[in-house]
């Protein structure tokens, strides 16, 4: 097993629950397409979807069947011939739309594919 990145939780302290979501954002959001699949560790339920945008925090998953918000999920997304595999929670869902999903933790082969993306897109910009 590779190393493992903890994205930490960001949540933890008492000062940021009185703060909305959009100001706890600490990462810049990037447009993004990539085929996303989205698996409920606990009941085994499947959503598949695109992303419409990425950061080293997370991703927004387009689909008509969003997972309930804090559902903990595995993520694989595939954009060419790179994958990204992680772990997240499932933190905004807009029905009918898509979801808003934190990383938890990714393995080190993992996280150097979402920096690279990353990268590349803030070159783009």
């Amino acid at each position: 097993m590779g190393n493992v990145i903890l994205m930490g939780d960001r949540t933890s302290n008492d000062e940021s629950r009185n703060i909305s979501v959009r100001d706890r954002r600490f990462c810049i959001r990037y447009p993004f397409a990539a085929d996303a699949i989205i698996l409920d560790l606990e009941t085994g339920a499947k959503a598949e979807g695109v992303t419409s945008d990425l950061s080293m925090g997370g991703i927004f998953v387009c689909t008509s069947k969003p997972l309930p918000s804090n559902t903990r999920v595995r993520i694989t997304l595939t954009r060419k011939d790179q994958k990204l595999e992680a772990l997240g929670m499932v933190r905004i869902v807009k029905p009918r739309i898509g979801m808003g999903i934190e990383f938890l933790d990714l393995e080190q082969p993992h996280y150097g594919v979402l920096h690279r993306w990353v990268e590349q897109l803030t070159k783009s910009r």
